[in-house]
């Protein structure tokens, strides 16, 4: 496993981090058997949600079952729209609420990592980045950020903090992988793959703001589940949204060369596309789904691979 050091962070963040949307945990299931493995496997980081159903729960359950929670780095986040509801929750009384839920449910006194759960533009930053403030200071979060903020509204809530004297947003979780979104999938996403995004790439880098990025083989796109020419295969095992936001004619491309790429370097799709993430300019982490441990355990192999300057290009725009 690679780890990155992050400001303020007390522990080492695993490049991979464990994503927790998956249904078993999102039915609250018990996973011990699963969590346990990859853990073992040296990800000892978690990225969970308030809208995530009983993730936290089931999370909760394997940290007091195992009691290691000195030894864990959590990522959770909250001020989500409630379920079936578009009414925006971005307040200081939603971040309390969840971040005082997210405790009880984890089992925890504090969460290393915190993100404010998609954005309301029209929401005025100043409260938000105070009642942040306030709640690392009371020592229940430690670093915070946004998921599915665009870079602006970072930039401008780190210009509020600035002139203020506070603590402003370090990381961010936007969706990020070889394959870039055609179309927003599940509404207010933030998505910074592709030329079309060098600009928000280039901004983090710039303020040196930490990237988790979701969606990291594109919603299961670059899952290896089928190949660049079976599109109507493919549209039968993905479910609706992964084909809205990821089937189009540059992505099938990019999978057709993952594809040419893993067979010669005898890896699999996934590893090739987490491998091409992992070793880009902004070294990201990556956030992974899933429901067996034996694919989180190979998608680990992925920091195993080096590829060269060449084929991370070829792999993103082919031969010119």
């Amino acid at each position: 496993m690679e780890y990155k050091n992050i400001t303020d962070v007390k522990k080492p963040v695993s490049r991979i981090v464990f994503g927790t949307a998956a249904p078993a945990m999102v039915r609250g299931e018990n996973v011990f058997k699963m969590l346990d493995e990859v853990f073992a496997a040296g990800i000892n980081t978690f990225d969970t949600a308030r809208s995530y159903g009983l993730a936290e729960k089931s999370l909760g359950a394997w940290i007091a079952a195992r009691d290691n929670r000195d030894e864990l780095v959590l990522l959770a986040k909250g001020a989500h729209p409630l379920a079936g509801s578009r009414e925006a929750r971005v307040t200081p009384e939603a971040i309390r609420e969840d971040v005082e839920k997210s405790l009880e449910m984890l089992g925890t006194s504090y969460l290393d990592i915190y993100m404010l759960h998609k954005d309301c533009p029209k929401t005025p930053v100043g409260p938000l980045v105070e009642t942040l403030n306030e709640l690392r200071e009371e020592g229940k979060i430690g670093v915070f950020g946004g998921a599915d903020w665009s870079y602006e509204r970072i930039d401008e809530a780190n210009e509020f903090a600035y002139a203020h004297d506070m603590f402003g947003f370090d990381v961010s979780s936007s969706a990020y992988s070889l394959a870039e979104q055609k179309e927003d999938p599940w509404g207010g996403c933030v998505d910074i793959s592709g030329p079309k995004h060098s600009v928000e790439r280039s901004w983090y880098q710039d303020k040196g703001v930490e990237v988790f990025a979701y969606a990291s083989l594109g919603h299961g796109f670059l899952s290896g589940k089928f190949r660049a020419n079976e599109e109507k295969r493919a549209a039968r095992l993905l479910d609706a949204y992964a084909v809205k936001g990821y089937f189009s004619p540059v992505n099938f491309e990019r999978l057709a060369r993952a594809e040419s790429l893993a067979g010669r370097k005898h890896a699999t799709v996934p590893q090739i596309a987490l491998a091409w993430l992992l070793q880009q300019p902004l070294n990201p982490m990556a956030i992974c789904s899933a429901s067996a441990a034996k694919k989180m355990l190979s998608n680990v192999k992925a920091l195993d691979l080096d590829l060269s300057a060449e084929e991370l290009e070829w792999l993103s725009n082919g031969d010119h």
